[in-house]
């Protein structure tokens, strides 16, 4: 895994360096575009290929199963350390529910699919692929935009569409749904969709890993933050694929995939949540820092858990 996080730590660094030569403005202008574009188009092509190539099994039950319970269980600790803002206020006096909304969402909600996707293809095989969609499609995602952006609405500002609709406007859940369905009914692929799918589907790792990079952001007075991200950093990193393990345990997990499934669980605070952030007026600033923060120890964490599992 470390060649293969070495080769993905020089796409993100291209970001990051990318940000930096651009400036900030227009480096957001454009990271917002690409994420656009990934969003839209080439990552509901590669849920679709994924999906409608991969059998409806019970590990279409299991895996998303252990999603759903390794982001709630954990969103329970987060809230259970954060929830009253005693914690958030005896360090960071201020806009307190603000900043306990932005660390409610980067303690619970990973990086499954823009980081996801390329750590466990590259470490296990294209076939892994279907865990992190699976992971993040069929709970995460859902999860996020149901009880997340409650959680956003009550900490930030109420408005906002209903969470449903919401949820409806998500492509790459048609595409994940879509994909179910033609697998389930046994529908074969067109040689000419199957070519036009990969092919956008090529773009996706490399796309997301630059979106990634030129996401992470670090603001003066880094230092009085700390000791109320380590929760964050404790909670992402360590306890949600510790529930992951024991959930893919007691769901009867096959052995093959019971690692990248702990490994997908490990991934650092998702980047989408800075959208969620921005929408309902919480504090991105604190959370651009626990998506830096969690990236870049996650390349430290992430051989460990690998080697824990395997």
């Amino acid at each position: 895994m470390f060649n293969v996080l070495l080769g993905m730590s020089a796409i993100i660094l291209i970001g990051i360096g990318w940000r930096i030569l651009l400036g900030k403005k227009s480096a957001e202008t454009i990271r917002s575009h690409l994420a656009q574009s990934v969003y839209h188009i080439f990552l509901p092509a590669l849920v679709l290929h994924v999906l409608w190539q991969a059998p409806v099994d019970l590990n279409t039950i299991r895996i998303p199963l252990v999603a759903a319970l390794s982001v709630l269980l954990s969103l329970l600790a987060a809230f259970l350390l954060y929830g009253n803002g005693k914690l958030v206020a005896a360090f960071l006096p201020g806009k307190t529910n603000k900043m306990v909304g932005a660390l409610l969402l980067a303690s619970s909600f990973g990086n499954f699919s823009y980081l996801g996707l390329p750590v466990l293809s590259q470490t296990f095989g294209e076939w892994a692929q279907v865990i992190a969609i699976q992971f993040d499609l069929l709970a995460s995602t859902p999860i996020l935009f149901t009880v997340g952006i409650i959680l956003a609405r009550f900490y930030g500002t109420g408005e906002g569409k209903h969470v449903l609709l919401t949820l409806f406007q998500v492509p790459p859940i048609w595409a994940a749904v879509a994909g179910l369905l033609l697998s389930v009914f046994a529908t074969p692929m067109p040689a000419w969709l199957d070519t036009a799918l990969s092919s956008l589907a090529a773009a996706v790792v490399p796309l997301m890993l630059l979106s990634v990079g030129m996401a992470l952001r670090w603001q003066s007075g880094w230092a009085g933050r700390v000791p109320v991200l380590l929760p964050v950093l404790v909670i992402q990193l360590i306890l949600m694929p510790l529930i992951a393990w024991g959930a893919s345990i007691g769901v009867g997990m096959p052995a093959t995939m019971l690692p990248p499934s702990v490994v997908e669980a490990a991934m650092p605070t998702m980047v989408l949540g800075l959208v969620v952030c921005d929408r309902f007026k919480l504090d991105v600033a604190l959370y651009a820092e626990a998506v830096t923060l969690t990236t870049v120890l996650s390349l430290f964490t992430l051989p460990l858990w690998l080697q824990i599992v395997s």
